[in-house]
Parts: structure tokens; sequence; C-alpha cells
């Protein structure tokens, strides 16, 4: 099978799922390899994404690994057998992976939560607003990047899927620009607010209770155990897949959503906001 230069992070994903119920089974690579009759740099690849699995080796694979869940088995093979090109592709090479792995994960998520602490959430930025974002990075990005950037960010907020967001109001009041920059962020914020699928809910300064000190968003993926939390870091984002890891995480923004303002009060919230600018 042609091995991929650059397996997308889905494709990792599914490797590593892979990995954890052979590991799961007590099975080295090599015992592994034989029950399928291949050798173990083929498992290796598999579990790496470095190549891809069709539907009969993942039953296989499975079955020797005593997994009996067939909805998380059926999960897998969708996985493997998704031949989707997202729109995302346009922008392999042109800009960091990362770029594209999260647009890949927010594609395929059945829901979304993020939690905002410094900044408006990607998918809720104006273009205006992203701009100021994308400018104030050292070094300073080249004007053709910077415009990709801004491009691809634009795409991303087409996503129709439950979207919840909990904003804190230091990410509200902050001028990433100047205020015509801010009063027209807080009015599209308002106006997506009003979305069926989109939830925001604001954290004010004087609320008790807020625990999160910075920015993560949750991917709920086909089944609970698929699910990605995602963290900003200096060189890109972070991909959070471990179940002991998730637990933590979806407990930590059921902790959040419990201090924040119910959605009307936020809109009201929002638009006191916008009128003392």
């Amino acid at each position: 099978m042609v091995q991929r230069r650059e397996p997308t992070a889905r494709q990792m994903r599914l490797g590593i799922e892979l990995r954890r119920l052979r590991e799961a089974a007590g099975l080295t690579t090599i015992e592994a390899a034989a029950l399928l009759g291949v050798n173990r740099v083929q498992i290796t690849h598999i579990e790496f994404g470095i190549s891809g699995v069709s539907e009969q080796r993942v039953r296989r694979l499975a079955s020797h690994y005593a997994c009996t869940d067939q909805e998380f088995i059926d999960a897998l093979i969708s996985m493997a057998t998704d031949r989707t090109r997202g729109w995302w592709e346009e922008y392999r090479g042109l800009l960091p992976t990362p770029f594209l792995d999260l647009s890949e994960l927010e594609h395929h998520a059945r829901f979304l939560h993020h939690v905002a602490v410094l900044y408006v959430p990607g998918l809720l930025q104006t273009e205006d607003y992203a701009r100021a974002v994308f400018s104030s990075r050292l070094p300073e990005l080249p004007d053709e990047e910077l415009e990709l950037r801004i491009q691809h960010r634009k795409a991303r907020q087409q996503i129709t899927i439950p979207y919840q967001a909990l904003i804190h109001e230091a990410a509200l009041r902050i001028r990433v620009k100047d205020r015509a920059t801010s009063k027209a962020q807080l009015a599209r914020l308002l106006e997506l607010s009003e979305a069926d699928h989109v939830t925001l809910r604001a954290i004010p300064f004087d609320l008790d209770g807020f625990v999160a000190s910075s920015t993560m968003t949750y991917a709920g993926g086909a089944l609970p155990r698929l699910d990605t939390v995602v963290r900003d870091a200096p060189h890109g984002a972070v991909l959070i897949d471990s179940e002991a890891q998730l637990s933590i995480y979806r407990t930590r923004f059921h902790m959040v959503e419990a201090v924040s303002l119910e959605p009307n009060e936020s809109r009201d919230f929002i638009h006191r906001l916008a009128k003392e600018l």
C-alpha cells in the first residue's frame, strides 16, 4: 500500500485507536502482524497513520484484539474508509499543518464546545478582528500568508453543527485593534447568538467560581471515546485524546458552563458592553 507523506490528524487518530486496542489485548506488533499475515512494519505504519487500512482489515484486527463494541468498530471503519477531500486541502503546503488538522476535526465533529478567555473564538470573529489577531503575531506574517489565514478562518465559520461558546468578559472587552473593531465584533456575536446551532454564554468578571485558565475547544466525535480536546500552544494547537484527559476536560467545561450566564442573560450582557463603547 502506498505510504502517506503527511497523514492527517484523523488518520493518525485511527492508528492510535487501533494501537490502543492492540495494547489492551496484550499483543506486540509482531504478534498482531502474524495474526493479520503481514510484517511488523505494516502494523507500525497503520498505527502511525502512514498507511491506510481497509474495512476488512479493521474488522480482522478488532476481532483479533477481542473488541466487541460494534458501534466503536463501525466508527473506526468510517474513519478508515472516508475518502472525503475537504476544502481545507486547498491550503495544504500553504498554511501550517495544525490549521488543516483543526478544520478536519471541526468538519467531522458532532458538536463543538469552546471556552474563550482572552480572544473571541475564531469561529465567531469578524474579518477585521481576525486580521488584528493575526497581525499581532511575532515575527510578522508575510502579507500573502496573512490573507490565507483570514480566508481559511472565514471558511471554517461555515459549520452548522451545535456550537456552544463560553466567553469571558476579558475576551469581550479587550480591544485587539480599536473601538470600531470591538463594537462590530460584539454586534456580530449578538447576530450569531440568534442562530439555531449557536449558544453563547458570557462569564462576567463579578461571577464567582470561574476555574478555567486558558482557551480550550472540545470536539465531539462519533462516540465519546473518540472526542478530542484542542489546546493552544506556542507552536500550534495540541490535540488531546486520552480517555482520562477527555474526562477531565468534560468536567472542566461543565464547571465553567455552570458559572456562566444563561444565553438570554448573555445577550443582554453583550449588548450592555456594546453600548459602553
